[in-house]
């Protein structure tokens, strides 16, 4: 028996990457999964690469007819929510000068709107006792240059996390975030314009990181499926760093 066995697990995001991993994860410890993407072939994708108990909804977070569609797909499947991994989000690089309207809108958009909505949305469907992910990012604590608005974003995900843990104690749901740090993904390389340039901006924060590596997805997909199982069943309101270190030393 799985750690999932028989429950229901929503990814948001889960098309790629991180998200990809921890769905992976979740149906291989026995949870049927609900993936979304912004993109039906590589959701399609993503959904043959899951195997049993995978199913693909197609939607961006940030839009909140998407979200609905999404959960009446659960709710006409009969199916209640165990776990919720808000996953969803991305950013790219913008110095202060830089920043236009449009950059911020749409940062904010995916990684704080669309994270309210997603949760607020699943609330009807979510079981007592239930799990909600919060995908937040070690560069919410950091200062790093160009990144501002995105670290903005993802410091309102982790202070979600605190509020939500607190608001819904009564149910016994448990509500944590989730912070990387540098992860070898698709989105590491979309920062930058080329692949010669993403490997350079690897490099460097392979030299920011103790453990001198850049992480794997499934890392954070482990760390993801303790939180989703009763293994973190005395766990709330946390934030749990998989970074190698880098914001711990």
């Amino acid at each position: 028996m799985g750690q999932l066995a028989g429950k229901t697990a929503i990814v948001t995001g889960g098309t790629t990457g991180i998200g990809l991993a921890a769905a992976q994860r979740f149906a291989a410890e026995g949870a049927h999964v609900y993936v979304t993407g912004r993109r039906q072939n590589v959701l399609d994708a993503a959904v043959a690469t899951i195997g049993h108990g995978a199913t693909g909804v197609r939607g961006d977070v940030a839009d909140l007819a998407d979200l609905d569609r999404l959960y009446a797909t659960v709710a006409g499947d009969n199916r209640r929510v165990d776990v919720l991994y808000a996953n969803a989000g991305g950013g790219e690089f913008a110095t202060l000068e830089q920043v236009t309207e449009k950059h911020f809108d749409e940062t904010f958009a995916g990684n704080a709107k669309g994270m309210l909505f997603t949760v607020q949305k699943a609330l009807p469907l979510l079981n007592d006792g239930a799990s909600i992910i919060l995908q937040s990012s070690n560069a919410a604590t950091l200062g790093n240059e160009a990144f501002g608005v995105y670290a903005a974003s993802k410091a309102a995900v982790r202070s979600f996390a605190r509020t939500w843990a607190a608001e819904l104690k009564g149910r016994s749901i448990r509500v944590n975030a989730i912070s990387p740090g540098p992860i070898d993904t698709p989105g590491v390389d979309g920062l930058a314009p080329n692949q010669e340039q993403a490997d350079q901006l690897k490099a460097y924060l392979v030299g920011t990181v103790p453990l001198g590596r850049i992480g794997r997805p499934d890392e954070v997909a482990s760390a993801a499926l303790f939180l989703a199982s009763d293994q973190s069943s005395y766990i709330t309101g946390i934030e749990l760093f998989v970074d190698g270190g880098r914001n711990q030393i």
